[in-house]
């Protein structure tokens, strides 16, 4: 009985802890998401995280829990997972999300989160229990989703650009100002979507290895949904200012119509990647689709250095990620 209890009490405290992930992943991709909604004015920035923040919860009433199955079920072996193993990645996902944020660093919140369960489960049981299709689609993506992002961000300049060209530019910023509320909406729609689906599935996944759920469940408990929808909404109305200073003055100066034309282009692509159950990086995504509308504009209107260590920053996460998850996963193990 009293082992129980102890296993009780370390399951109850590495999902507060998974918790605590998903609040600082809506903290430091809140940025992402109201980056241009603030940089090109049409909210201020507590406006901006509370609608972004109520966007972030509706997306439980509208996407099915694909992405929460890959994670849970899809990268790794669930009967070869321990708590052991959900510490160290846990613990890896909050170290690189806080440094990335300390330096206004637009990283991805997902890939730590991944790269710390594939650290940590190397560690326990070596490669023969990551499940290779899984991972093998995320990397895929690590590259689609941005270039994806970059080619209908640009395309949609483009095509609004076309179809408005007799319009005076005060007439179209009067329009897209209004039309900004809508696609910032729907990107923070596809960022909750996505995002807080990653932290269900690893809370999911330790149900399993700890026995308080079975692998044969089709989806998670609902506290587990509700609550992780919740804890992300939280951390977006709270906000990431820094990296909102990277994302939406840094890399290339935005108009509304630049900004529906972003947001709109991440949306279509958060969306896709939902639909499909692919965990993929919002931050990833929604750069992707500011550099395609500066290039639209002017190839010289985008920052390519900064984008640049964007890219060297995205590339260093899952690496750093695993090493940390496989340390604290020793250091799990030797407190837990």
């Amino acid at each position: 009985m009293q082992t129980v209890q102890v296993a009780f009490w370390i399951v109850a405290t590495l999902v507060v802890l998974a918790l605590a992930i998903d609040f600082i992943n809506g903290f430091h991709d809140a940025a992402s998401s109201i980056a241009t909604v603030v940089s090109t004015g049409v909210l201020k920035p507590y406006q901006a995280v509370a609608w972004a923040a109520l966007f972030n919860f509706l997306a439980i009433f509208v996407f099915h829990l694909q992405v929460a199955a890959t994670v849970g079920k899809g990268i790794v072996d669930p009967g070869m997972i321990d708590h052991y193993v959900i510490f160290g990645a846990l613990i890896a996902a909050i170290s690189w999300n806080i440094i990335t944020w300390y330096y206004g660093i637009a990283s991805s919140s997902a890939h730590a989160l991944i790269g710390g369960l594939m650290g940590a489960t190397l560690a326990k049981a070596g490669t023969g229990a990551l499940i290779s299709s899984g991972l093998i689609k995320i990397a895929v993506f690590i590259l689609v989703s941005p270039l994806m992002g970059l080619l209908l961000g640009a395309l949609l300049m483009l095509a609004v650009s076309w179809l408005f060209f007799r319009s005076t530019p005060r007439r179209m910023d009067r329009w897209f100002r209004r039309l900004q509320l809508i696609s910032s909406g729907l990107y923070s729609l596809g960022h909750g979507s996505n995002d807080a689906q990653k932290t269900m599935g690893i809370i999911w996944l330790l149900l399993i290895a700890t026995g308080y759920t079975s692998v044969q469940d089709r989806l998670p408990p609902s506290w587990v949904i509700v609550s992780c929808y919740a804890a992300i909404a939280m951390g977006t109305l709270f906000g990431g200012w820094r990296i909102v200073k990277t994302m939406g003055q840094k890399i290339t100066q935005l108009k509304p119509v630049g900004g529906f034309c972003a947001e709109t282009g991440g949306a279509i692509t958060l969306f896709i990647a939902s639909s499909f159950g692919i965990p993929v990086s919002t931050t990833h995504t929604i750069t992707g689709a500011t550099v395609g509308v500066g290039a639209a504009q002017k190839v010289s209107a985008v920052r390519w250095g900064l984008a640049g260590n964007i890219v060297w920053a995205w590339l260093l996460t899952i690496p750093a990620s695993a090493v940390v998850a496989a340390m604290a996963w020793w250091v799990g193990r030797q407190i837990l």
